[in-house]
């Protein structure tokens, strides 16, 4: 399960942010995991409450969003919505495809206090 350390990633760029912008508590934090990120968002939430536990992210709430996949279609140019890496172009039917959104985990917002 990859998203426990994931966790313990995002809780050490959440202790060096609390050093450079000097807050003490993070009451909430919301992820873009894009749909072709590999991440599962439930393990994600269960890896997050166990790693915030006893830490300044202690009790904060995690809100997951998701921004569609998108890939630029190298037979007909046109910017298509995706649902996996191995999909075909809906326009064209094409099979090579560049990716070009919705594969990243991202920290979006961060309400601190």
């Amino acid at each position: 399960m990859h998203e426990m350390s994931l966790c313990e990633s995002l809780l050490d760029i959440l202790k060096s942010e609390a050093e450079t912008a000097k807050f003490e508590k993070v009451k909430r934090i919301t992820l873009e995991v894009g749909p072709l990120s590999t991440v599962e968002p439930e393990a994600l939430r269960f890896g997050f409450d166990v790693v915030m536990r006893g830490s300044l992210a202690e009790g904060a709430r995690l809100d997951i969003v998701t921004e569609p996949a998108e890939a630029r279609c190298l037979s007909c140019f046109e910017l298509v919505s995706v649902s996996d890496r191995l999909s075909p172009c809906p326009k064209c039917g094409g099979t090579e495809l560049q990716i070009s959104g919705g594969d990243a985990l991202r920290i979006k917002e961060l309400e601190v206090s």
